[in-house]
This record gives structure tokens, sequence and C-alpha cells, in this order.
């Protein structure tokens, strides 16, 4: 059987457009850094987002070549996820994407170490004739969160926050977005072939 995230990790990955408070633990990932306008084509974040799908399924696909992962299980590639900030703002502020600072990256199964991730890294660059020396391994402990599911366009996302605040102090917890903690969006289905109406995005904010 496949291994799947969205069904292995249903916690993860809500379906309802109803907050819930969620706590994650230390993860592993393939991701990479940068500033700007994320619909600027060209731009850094456009550049870097096949990068990350390319080394994904360099290690999926390793199945089917002489190379044999320890532990290797066949998956389903996760969802793209990201965090997203600004200087001087507690959250984002969606009329100044141009001051966006992010972190994109996708999550890994556990079979796949630093050292696979490199092994990838040199496959995809012989094979694709691509430079993945942004690509790092990443880990991370998100910790506890209130997260809700959003439908529709990226600039309505703040009626969805809204709601996930109120619901999070009705539980006694307030916002926890810091320096190291962020605002984060995990992205269903593909953002290029839906309707905005129709974009399923999980937002998850950290609290404490």
């Amino acid at each position: 059987m496949v291994f799947d995230f969205k069904k292995e990790y249903k916690e993860w990955y809500p379906t309802k457009k109803t907050p819930e408070i969620v706590t994650i633990p230390k993860r592993n990932f393939i991701a990479f850094s940068g500033q700007g306008d994320p619909n600027v084509l060209n731009g850094e974040y456009q550049k870097g987002i096949p990068l990350l799908y390319a080394l994904m399924y360099t290690i999926k696909m390793s199945k089917n070549t002489s190379t044999k992962i320890p532990g290797y299980f066949d998956f389903v590639v996760p969802p793209l996820e990201g965090f997203w900030w600004q200087k001087g703002i507690k959250g984002v502020d969606i009329t100044k994407k141009e001051d966006f600072n992010f972190i994109s990256f996708i999550p890994l199964p556990d079979f796949v170490t630093e050292e696979v991730v490199q092994w990838a890294k040199n496959v995809a660059t012989e094979k694709k004739k691509m430079d993945f020396s942004k690509i790092n391994y990443m880990t991370y402990n998100e910790g506890k969160c209130v997260q809700c599911l959003h439908v529709g366009p990226f600039n309505t996302e703040i009626e969805t926050v809204n709601k996930m605040h109120d619901f999070m102090t009705e539980k006694g917890f307030s916002l926890d977005i810091s320096e190291t903690r962020y605002h984060h969006e995990i992205y269903l289905g593909d953002v290029r072939k839906s309707a905005p109406e129709k974009l399923k995005t999980i937002i998850r904010h950290p609290i404490k």
C-alpha cells in the first residue's frame, strides 16, 4: 500500500472549515527560502517550487533504479507548504506581497535522511541540468497551533484567520507568531489549475 500523509495524519489536514487546536511534532522537510511577491513570474518563489517537486519525485521513483534506499516505502508526494512573514508584522499583510519572506517546503517520509536528500540532489542535477543548491534538508518542531481550512482566494484569508483567532481566545490561548514561529499555509490541490474560489488552503498559526 502506498503511504499517504493526508490519510495517515488526518489531524494535520483538516477537511472542515472549523478551527481546531493541534500539536504538530518535529518533522523533516526539503525546503528553500526567499523573499518577494510569490506571484512574480520567474521570481524566487516560482523558480524554487519545481525544484522541490523534482527532488521528491527523484526520491519516490528511486524504486525503479538500482539505488536501494534503506527503509524505503512508496508514498504519495505530500502537499506543498509554506511559512510566510513580513518584518514588523505579526501575521501577513497581503497588500504588501513584495515584502514577503518565505520558507517553502514539502514533508519527507521518515526513511529520508539528509544523506538521501543529497543523493537526490546529485541525481536530479545530473538528469535535469538544474541548480538544486538552494534546496536544503530542514527539521522543524512546530508545536501547538490553531488551524483551519480556508476555501477561496488567498486575498480573503483574513476571514478565516479572524475566525481562528476568536476560537483560540475562547480556548484560553494567545497568538505566538515570532521570529521562529510563523504564519503557515498548506496548499491542497494545484493552485495553477484551480479557480480562485475553489482553492483549498490550510492556515495554521502558532499559539501559547
